[in-house]
C-alpha cells in the first residue's frame, strides 16, 4: 500500500519524534540505500530472465496473461447477460441435438406454467422470458 500526501507527511513527524532529528539523515541514508539495492536486485532479476528465456521474451504479450482481467464480478455477468435471439436459437438447437424429446419439453414447460417450480418462499413461477434479476448493489 502506497501511502497518500497525508499519511506519508504523518509518517515524516513520527519519524523525526522517534528518531530524533539528529539521527534522522543518517536512518534517511540507510532508506536510500535500501532502495536503490533493491531496484537493483529487481533490474538484475528481469536481465537474468530475459536472459533464461531468450530472444522470444520480448515478443510474450503480458497484458493477455494478466490475472487481472479475470473479474469473476465481470465473468458473471456476461453469463447471466440475455442472449440475443440468435443465440437462443442456437441453444434451442443445441437442446434438440442433445436428444431433448418435445414430451419432455412440453412436461417441463407445462410445469413451469403450473407454478411448481419457481422460488419456494414467494411463490412465484420462473418466466424464461424475463432477462434474470440484476441486483449491481449485491455484486
Amino acid at each position: 500500500m502506497i501511502p497518500n500526501g497525508g499519511e506519508l507527511l504523518l509518517l515524516v513527524v513520527l519519524a523525526l519524534i522517534i528518531l530524533g532529528p539528529d539521527k534522522l539523515p543518517e536512518y534517511a541514508a540507510k532508506l536510500a540505500q535500501f532502495v536503490r539495492s533493491a531496484r537493483d536486485m529487481a533490474e538484475g532479476a528481469k536481465s537474468q530472465i530475459k536472459e533464461e528465456m531468450g530472444p522470444g521474451f520480448e515478443d510474450v504479450d503480458w497484458k493477455a496473461l494478466d490475472p487481472r482481467q479475470y473479474d469473476p464480478r465481470r465473468i458473471v455477468r456476461e453469463a447471466l447477460a440475455t442472449p440475443a435471439a440468435g443465440g437462443a436459437a442456437a441453444a434451442g438447437a443445441a437442446v434438440e441435438a442433445a436428444g431433448e424429446t418435445a414430451a419432455g419439453r412440453a412436461a417441463n414447460e407445462a410445469a413451469i406454467a403450473g407454478g411448481s417450480v419457481g422460488h419456494p418462499l414467494r411463490g412465484q413461477a420462473h418466466d424464461p422470458t424475463r432477462p434474470t434479476p440484476w441486483d449491481a448493489d449485491a455484486t
